[in-house]
């Protein structure tokens, strides 16, 4: 399965390994730390967001394709003979 998550969580990790490795200072490391952990909370929100909408109009779409399909098209256009 996808785990968005998990690329989300690589990707910020080397932000943070990066911040460790050249950031001196202590307060501005843990400030910059902090920062990337506010980033990758939204983040990890706005894709779940994301992706929880697009499974409901998946879900909806299969709905309603479920539902044409049982349509009768004879009874819609009438048809003379």
């Amino acid at each position: 399965m996808f785990n968005t998550n998990f690329y989300i969580d690589t990707f910020q990790n080397s932000k943070k390994q990066f911040v460790n490795a050249i950031v001196q200072h202590d307060g501005i490391k843990k400030a910059l730390n902090e920062f990337v952990d506010t980033q990758t909370a939204y983040t990890k929100s706005a894709v779940n967001a994301a992706l929880e909408v697009n499974k409901r109009v998946f879900e909806e779409s299969a709905k309603a394709a479920s539902e044409f399909t049982k349509f009768d098209v004879s009874k819609f256009f009438k048809v003379s003979k």
